[in-house]
């Protein structure tokens, strides 16, 4: 299989990001034709205000029914380029028994645009970065609870999203679930990329001995009346922490093929799944 980890500079107008990120799949898929395009987290919006982010919420459809703009990009994705589409993210808005609440998702699609699998950010980023910069993600969303893996082919997928990429945990959860590919949406800021992003995924990559593809967003957008700057670097990364692809500073992709034999050498090489005692 191969993959593709689109690479976006999102802001804060919904319809020209979906146009974006169309093109940067369309150009994907004439440059490397892949099996499954990866986007980065809230792809269909970034920035502006906590009120601004929510009026760009989608609720998921039920089986069988359409779904918001964002939801079928992903969709009609899928099905226009023949691929597997791993969303990234986007505003998930849902009414539960507590009343409205919103997380950040991930809806993952087969080639013929059915649903395979959704995931709720678990761990929300509410940090103050070296710069100052405080961001508070639980202001906006709820946090997700559900370990989700899917199968893509005969590829188990794992999910996470951004800050997950800091909890090793989840990441065990995941190899324990037989994720072959983890995937890592991301918006990481520039302060923490520039230090923790590589480092992070590939060492992720090291103790699950699985694939890692982490499709990130770059450049500038506005929150509120503050410039901020996210760090790209989109990669994919091997079993034994080797980065197969990586893109720049600007938008657009970086393509890999996931090798399962190699995979399988590696775990074979190195059983850690077999010597883990806690």
């Amino acid at each position: 299989m191969k993959i593709a980890a689109i690479q976006m500079n999102t802001r804060s107008d919904k319809a020209a990001n979906l146009s974006q990120a169309r093109a940067l799949a369309a150009a994907a898929v004439a440059a490397d034709a892949p099996d499954m395009l990866v986007l980065p987290e809230v792809f269909a919006f970034m920035g502006g205000a906590v009120a601004d982010k929510r009026a760009a919420a989608e609720e998921l459809p039920e089986a069988g029914e359409d779904g918001g703009p964002a939801y079928e990009c992903l969709r009609g994705m899928a099905r226009e380029h023949g691929v597997f589409v791993h969303g990234g993210s986007f505003v998930e808005r849902a009414v539960e028994e507590d009343g409205e609440n919103f997380y950040n998702t991930t809806i993952a699609f087969d080639p013929a645009g059915a649903e395979l699998a959704r995931y709720r950010k678990i761990h929300l980023f509410d940090v103050s970065t070296p710069d100052g910069r405080a961001y508070r993600e639980s202001a906006t969303f709820g946090a997700g609870r559900e370990v989700v893996t899917y199968m893509a082919g005969d590829v188990r997928v794992g999910c996470s999203i951004c800050y997950d990429l800091r909890f090793a945990e989840l990441y065990l959860r995941l190899a324990e679930a037989g994720a072959d590919v983890i995937m890592v949406p991301a918006a990481f800021t520039l302060q923490t990329g520039k230090d923790h992003w590589e480092v992070l995924l590939r060492a992720r990559a090291i103790e699950t001995q699985a694939w890692v593809v982490a499709a990130a967003q770059t450049g500038t957008y506005a929150e509120g009346n503050d410039e901020r700057a996210s760090w790209g670097h989109s990669m994919i990364v091997d079993p034994w922490g080797h980065i197969r692809a990586q893109a720049g500073d600007g938008t657009g992709h970086a393509a890999a093929g996931i090798d399962l034999d190699y995979l399988k050498l590696v775990r074979q090489r190195i059983p850690v799944a077999d010597h883990r005692v806690l």
